[in-house]
């Protein structure tokens, strides 16, 4: 398969994809929501969102569903990161599989964090790491999804501005897709015109109330991005309200396409 093949999967050209992450116990263990890893591919798989971000737990014990469902793309996350609540620059950031095993499993794309409030020994290992797994994805014409982020900080205007630079530091080591947190229409705007390359842009937490969900997925979309990372807005809310919710995303994913 080659790499546009899976970019393809990965981000269609014919809506904004919606990607369900539920690969949190490398990092929460057990979260609420997720008690029993493998429940959520059955219960939002119809439900119009186009795949999932997923751990090698997950992949493995999944693979019966996903071949009955071959619409849904699997996203496959390569490294963990701890002590990420500190915000000290004393976390550790790893890799838990590999490219080669990911193209073994059949998934459609990688994922990996780029944490940077990391010492400078650790930021300089991590550039080594990413630089080795895009050379890796080339290889195997799969995609690298980077993500930037100052982890564990809170959402300031400072922090803000500081994870739109690590975007840029992402695309110049070679990231295929790059998944941020987002910063606002307009600087997503401008990293979508920038750097030229596919923008996702991350849900986070739960967090207010659905309608403010629904109005920052439609900026996100205004503002270019390929595809929403949307998971515990929707599956820690009350069934019928995320239900209703994820109804009116897709609706806003399906306006627009892309021309590739």
């Amino acid at each position: 398969m080659s790499m546009e093949y899976r970019m393809r999967r990965t981000l269609p050209s014919d809506r904004v994809a919606i990607i369900m992450p539920v690969d949190h116990g490398l990092i929460f263990n057990r979260i609420e929501g997720l008690e029993t890893p493998s429940a959520p591919f059955a219960t939002w798989g119809d439900k119009d969102v186009t795949g999932f971000m997923m751990t090698p737990g997950q992949v493995k014990q999944t693979e019966a569903f996903f071949a009955r469902n071959r619409h849904l793309t699997r996203v496959l996350t390569i490294d963990t990161f701890y002590d990420y609540a500190q915000n000290d620059g004393g976390g550790s950031h790893s890799l838990i599989t590999t490219v080669e095993e990911a193209v073994r499993m059949g998934v459609d794309a990688v994922k990996m964090l780029f944490p940077w409030n990391v010492s400078r020994v650790e930021q300089a290992a991590l550039c080594k790491r990413v630089g080795d797994v895009v050379s890796a994805c080339d290889a195997w014409d799969i995609p690298l999804i980077l993500e930037p982020v100052l982890i564990g900080a809170p959402r300031t205007e400072e922090v803000i501005i500081e994870e739109e630079k690590i975007a840029r530091i992402a695309y110049d080591l070679g990231a295929h897709i790059i998944k941020i947190a987002f910063p606002g229409e307009e600087r997503t705007r401008r990293l979508v015109e920038e750097l030229k390359v596919p923008l996702v842009i991350a849900g986070g937490p739960l967090a207010g109330e659905p309608s403010e969900t629904v109005d920052a997925i439609a900026r996100t979309i205004r503002a270019g991005a390929r595809g929403v990372i949307v998971g515990r807005n929707i599956w820690q809310r009350e069934t019928d309200v995320a239900e209703k919710l994820l109804s009116e995303v897709a609706a806003l994913t399906r306006s627009v396409s892309f021309d590739d």
